[in-house]
């Protein structure tokens, strides 16, 4: 699969991969990297970096929003072979480390397994080694309240419910929110497009989910950088109050 890179603000890239996204912040050829993706999308993540001008060496480091297989995909692999920081949430660090694991078991996808979009997403998911474990091996929390000190200046921000420990990475001065899976604009089985929560099915605490939201509307931002789905161009409080409302 090659890598559909979008250049969507001043060194600010959406990469939709396998029904997944990840974000590439750049200064120079320096970069953060903002998820993954599923273990299948290595190449494409790759060549992601190199559609940049950039290069493995060169990630500063990989920030998850959290740690589904998904999102996680690759981390490991570019922390033992690059010795790149693999950074999270304290509350996602030992969910990236598979102590435990918070995410729809196979068994709840095939109860489900009769909703329009699932059998073709399951196949998916089996094709890309989303049902594969990649757990990390030394991951670590954020270093410091505030923005890091890595390319894109991002902002952690706590948002539990879809994991307790999502993450959404706002960039103040740029007006965008990378929200993970907090708040998307699509997926493989919603039949709804635009913001959205993800079915519930996906939540490991949709009530902290819905709370989430409020959270996310109060960014500052006109650009909105989901997991799943399309850019979304327009206030990110519009986004989330959008989705709420949807949830409701």
């Amino acid at each position: 699969m090659n890598a559909d890179v979008r250049h969507v603000a001043d060194g600010t890239y959406l990469v939709h991969g396998g029904n997944t996204n990840w974000v590439v912040l750049t200064d120079g050829d320096a970069v953060t990297l903002v998820d993954t993706g599923y273990p299948g999308d290595r190449r494409a993540l790759l060549d992601s970096l190199a559609a940049v001008g950039s290069s493995p060496e060169a990630v500063a480091a990989v920030l998850i929003t959290h740690a589904h297989n998904d999102h996680l995909g690759s981390a490991e692999y570019l922390r033992a072979t690059y010795g790149t920081p693999v950074l999270l949430h304290e509350a996602e660090v030992p969910h990236a480390r598979r102590d435990y694991l918070q995410q729809v078991s196979v068994g709840t996808v095939l109860r489900n397994a009769w909703r329009p979009g699932v059998l073709p997403w399951m196949t998916h998911v089996l094709r890309t080694g989303g049902t594969e474990q990649h757990p990390v091996t030394a991951p670590a929390p954020f270093p410091a309240d505030g923005a890091l000190d890595l390319p894109g200046r991002p902002v952690p921000v706590h948002t539990p419910g879809h994991t307790d420990g999502h993450c959404v990475y706002h960039l103040p001065d740029a007006g965008v929110v990378i929200s993970g899976d907090a708040l998307v604009s699509g997926h493989a089985i919603s039949r709804v497009e635009g913001p959205q929560l993800l079915p519930d099915l996906f939540h490991h605490d949709r009530p902290r989910a819905i709370a989430s939201l409020d959270v996310i509307a109060g960014l500052d931002g006109d650009l909105l950088l989901p997991g799943h789905g399309p850019v979304h161009r327009g206030p990110v409080k519009d986004a989330a109050e959008l989705a709420r409302e949807r949830a409701v």
